[in-house]
């Protein structure tokens, strides 16, 4: 059997810094001479795990998973350290960095275009309710899009309609129900239950919007949320 030195491995962390937890259970001690790479730079981490056997460190916490470093030998993360300084004094790389982050504006802006109309789309509010459909795509936008918000805005795992669909019953589960101050029991399938039912009122009060019937806004929960935001 080859020795957990040999081999690049996923591992938990243990209350002792030193020490993490192997995938069948095992307690593995820091090798001499490893050193733990915190996260933070991912082309450095890249290098590190190219060099060699690594031990990544990962912490589950609920449905997430959050890295907490590499353990690789101190000659590998060194080495791998001072290459990158090297390049990354050039002035090529400002360049490309520079460049690299318009792509990335570009694409975002593109994405936010995208997803108001998504949003909109999905909304299809009466001529009589249109500014408030805009004023809600203009709010679920410009919370759900921003690069690193962890909204569904911005899962791959469903297409982009179905993140606006999804964005819009969400901000309404926030904005206009007592869904943040419920007490929901401790009670597998509950808290799933209750978002579920307000996801159908949700559903029920974008549907007052969509018939160019008025109503009084100050009884329509949706209506009040949209004011509180002018």
């Amino acid at each position: 059997m080859a020795h957990p030195t040999d081999c690049t491995l996923t591992v938990a962390p243990t209350a002792d810094p030193q020490r993490v937890r192997a995938a069948d259970g095992t307690v593995l001690a820091a090798p001499a001479g490893w050193a733990l790479l915190p996260p933070g730079d991912a082309g450095l981490t890249r290098r590190v795990k190219a060099a060699g056997p690594t031990w990544t460190v990962v912490e589950r916490r609920g449905n997430k998973n959050f890295s907490r470093g590499v353990w690789a030998p101190g000659a590998h993360i060194d080495a791998a350290r001072g290459a990158l300084e090297v390049e990354r004094a050039k002035p090529a790389y400002a360049k490309r960095l520079a460049a690299d982050a318009k792509r990335r504006e570009v694409a975002q802006s593109e994405y936010v275009d995208e997803f108001a109309g998504e949003v909109l789309a999905f909304l299809r509010f009466a001529p009589t309710f249109a500014e408030a459909g805009r004023t809600l795509a203009a709010a679920v936008t410009a919370h759900a899009t921003p690069v690193g918000s962890g909204t569904v805005a911005r899962t791959q795992r469903i297409s982009v309609d179905e993140r606006a669909e999804a964005a819009v019953i969400a901000w309404m589960r926030h904005q206009t129900t007592a869904y943040d101050s419920m007490k929901i029991a401790r009670v597998k399938g509950e808290r799933r239950a209750v978002r579920r039912e307000l996801a159908d009122t949700a559903r029920r009060i974008l549907d007052q919007h969509r018939r160019d019937v008025p109503h009084a806004a100050a009884e329509c929960p949706l209506c009040r949320a949209l004011a509180v935001g002018d």
